[in-house]
């Protein structure tokens, strides 16, 4: 089995950068472009929605809700945690469904109720009820956390190995356009809806994100294509379908395959699966707590809560592009590995600057500012993941969700350990914890490239001897073979 990689496909030097693949026809040109307007504008605007109402709740917290429901402790870190509790549990069952049912009916309709649970904590009138109101949003946004993995997967359904990150990359700014929306929504309704029909500003800004997410949820049913073996009937017709397949028969790239139980034995003892798990959860723990800066920011007390919200839009404008020079350079120029070096190095100096802390107040705003290098390379770790797996689409799944669920639930325990929120905003433990994770995630980039590079080629199989998908002596043979080839 082959796996795909940048050098199996036609590439021209570095510096002669284009969109299309050079062994691409006028019709596979015509198909992906019809792809990069449909699919990808969609996953951007849900990851934003997904964002906003994740990001809400720091924006909610510093714009009034801490005064008035009385959250003087470590309430805000607690209930960050229980969205991760939430969204890890909700995760587990994903790892079976999601290979039996089409994309473009399960993930408009998670959208839809999280859109339901975002709404309903405009009425919170406690800590327990606001938890409550996290834990079902973390719940169903769940597929949006395995909506991550779910989208690496829906675009590794279509794209080539090498045409992923650049895509993942333009979905993945949902995540600091998100968080920006979150902070400019907040604003206004603090200075444009407090107190209205007896309401909070805080109050109303889970409204109007409800408002926004649920046609959004809507809409999914009739733009998603779904994958090549589930296509959604209503955006890619039997041309299109042939076209897909061809192009990516072309590289191996296999399109069917569902999980069962026996394979989880077989895929989970393997050496290389534990390895892109610890790298993982590097990466889940290498930022900083997302509530950070708009903590260090009230404790000046210069401003008021607009304007705290206002001045958090800064970072995650910054990591708009960020995130985009990180996959489109993992594409296009240099690769993952070194995409990640780059990015996770730009961290290290946000959190070497915060452990510090005893630095000029510039020196800070800098720091915080550059915190969306933390993120930015997200799509191009699990773009890579994705990369490794794509002649084995019920592998594919099962671990790009199931590294998900192990390196989000780490977060769960670390970030109560690490970010407390009575120690806001220095959080001594907090930010050396996530320079030593960033620091670590560079050293175990580069060790799980190494260990590709070192897999031995004696360990290829011959397709012609496979005669049933479901073969686990198979399968364990093609996990060794596709978790081989380095970047």
């Amino acid at each position: 089995m082959a796996m795909a990689s940048h050098s199996g496909v036609p590439r021209r030097k570095w510096w002669k950068i284009q969109w299309f693949s050079i062994d691409d026809t006028p019709e596979e040109k015509k198909f992906i472009t019809k792809l990069d307007l449909v699919l990808v504008p969609y996953i951007l605007v849900s990851y934003w929605v997904k964002n906003l109402d994740q990001n809400n709740l720091n924006n909610a917290y510093v714009g009034g809700m801490k005064e008035e429901l009385g959250f003087y402790g470590n309430e805000l870190i607690r209930l960050q945690t229980m969205y991760i509790i939430g969204a890890v549990l909700g995760q587990i069952p994903f790892l079976f469904i999601f290979t039996y049912l089409p994309m473009y009916w399960l993930i408009p309709g998670m959208d839809i109720l999280w859109g339901v649970a975002t709404l309903l904590q405009f009425r919170a009138q406690s800590f327990a009820e606001m938890a409550a109101y996290r834990f079902l949003v973390g719940w169903f946004e769940q597929c949006h956390f395995a909506l991550e993995p779910v989208i690496d997967k829906t675009i590794g359904s279509w794209y080539r190995g090498h045409e992923i990150s650049r895509r993942g990359g333009v979905w993945y700014t949902g995540l600091p356009i998100g968080t920006l929306t979150a902070g400019l929504v907040q604003a206004g309704a603090t200075r444009g809806l407090e107190g209205v029909h007896g309401l909070s500003g805080w109050r109303w800004m889970y409204i109007i994100c409800a408002i926004i997410t649920i046609p959004v949820g809507i809409v999914g049913y009739f733009v998603i294509p779904g994958t090549i073996d589930k296509p959604n009937r209503y955006v890619l017709n039997d041309n299109d379908l042939a076209i897909a397949r061809q192009r990516l028969g072309k590289n191996g790239h296999k399109v069917q395959g569902k999980l069962k139980f026996h394979h989880i034995k077989k895929i989970m003892s393997s050496k290389h699966f534990w390895i892109v798990v610890f790298v993982d959860v590097l990466f889940w723990n290498a930022g900083i707590n997302s509530g950070a800066f708009l903590l260090w920011l009230k404790s000046l007390k210069r401003y008021d809560s607009a304007t705290v919200n206002e001045y958090g839009t800064i970072p995650p404008a910054a990591g708009i592009f960020f995130t985009l020079f990180a996959n489109f350079s993992s594409d296009l120029l240099w690769g993952p590995v070194w995409a990640i070096t780059f990015a996770s190095g730009m961290n290290t100096i946000t959190n070497l600057i915060l452990t510090i802390w005893h630095v000029p107040e510039s020196a800070k705003w800098f720091a915080y500012c550059n915190y969306g290098w933390s993120f930015a390379l997200s799509s191009v770790l699990h773009g890579w993941v994705n990369n490794m797996l794509r002649d084995s689409p019920e592998m594919r799944s099962f671990t790009l969700v199931f590294i998900n669920i192990i390196a989000q639930s780490s977060t769960a325990w670390t970030g109560l350990l690490a970010y407390p929120t009575v120690q806001a905003p220095r959080f001594p433990r907090g930010y050396a914890f996530s320079l030593s994770m960033s620091t670590s995630l560079i050293v175990g980039a580069h060790l799980l490239n190494l260990y590709l590079k070192n897999r031995k080629d004696s360990k290829a199989i011959d397709p012609s001897h496979t005669s049933d998908g479901d073969d686990t002596d198979i399968l364990e043979r093609r996990a060794n073979v596709t978790l081989s080839q380095p970047f």
